[in-house]
């Protein structure tokens, strides 16, 4: 599957969330909060406009003075996932996560950085807690994909397609991560040979949303076994 799941990009907005700015406020005086809430509010607004790079510089340069708070080394993470360096990536949500207790908000992407380091032990084990704090269906559905795609990594196709199959198969409005939810399934049949229900679910995708990704290319190739 591809490596593209739900982040916590904030919105292209002038302050901070308020959790965040409290954070800030506890460990600065106000003239340096303020100056630094600004810092902190442009990584994220460079994360948002995919300036990863950029992002991830300032929020560096944050750590020093704001080590304590989460907003800083979730920018980092998240910026680090989106350049493909999933070690710098996890170690910075990991910090995130232990200063946001209870939050599974970036399960899916620390997961998917575990992931790719070869880590299956600690992709079931994020798996295990998102699907247990039952957040939003979309983080559900994006953690369900990567814990599925580690399978299939591992070489357990099989195990990958029933896990594939929890997801919501006749949802009352199909939404983006039902299509890709869908997706990765019919991509598992494919891989594992069935060419019919692969088939079935291309076209249920195509009749949703025609222009998803690959699918008319897909299904094309499936048209021509």
């Amino acid at each position: 599957a591809p490596r593209r799941t739900v982040s916590a990009r904030p919105k292209d907005e002038d302050e901070l969330d308020p959790q965040t700015k409290a954070d800030v406020a506890k460990v600065l005086e106000p003239v340096r909060a303020n100056r630094l809430s600004g810092r902190l509010k442009a990584a994220q607004i460079a994360l948002e406009r995919e300036r990863y790079s950029e992002a991830k510089r300032i929020a560096k340069s944050l750590t020093k003075e704001l080590s304590g708070v989460a907003a800083v080394h979730e920018v980092i993470g998240l910026a680090s996932y989106r350049m493909g360096q999933w070690r710098d990536a996890a170690d910075h949500l990991e910090q995130a996560r232990a200063l946001t207790s209870g939050s599974t908000l970036n399960h899916p992407v620390l997961a998917d950085c575990y992931r790719a380091l070869m880590r299956y032990d600690k992709v079931d084990e994020l798996w295990k807690e998102l699907k247990d704090a039952s957040p939003d269906p979309t983080i559900v559905a994006e953690g369900r994909i990567v814990a599925a795609s580690a399978l299939a990594d591992q070489g357990d196709i099989q195990a990958a397609v029933r896990l594939m199959q929890q997801s919501k198969q006749d949802p009352a409005k199909v939404r983006e991560h039902h299509l890709r939810e869908w997706y990765v399934l019919a991509d598992l049949y494919d891989r594992s040979g069935d060419v019919i229900q692969a088939r079935t679910i291309f076209q249920r995708i195509a009749k949703n949303d025609a222009d998803f990704t690959d699918v008319r290319d897909r299904l094309e190739t499936l048209g021509s076994r």
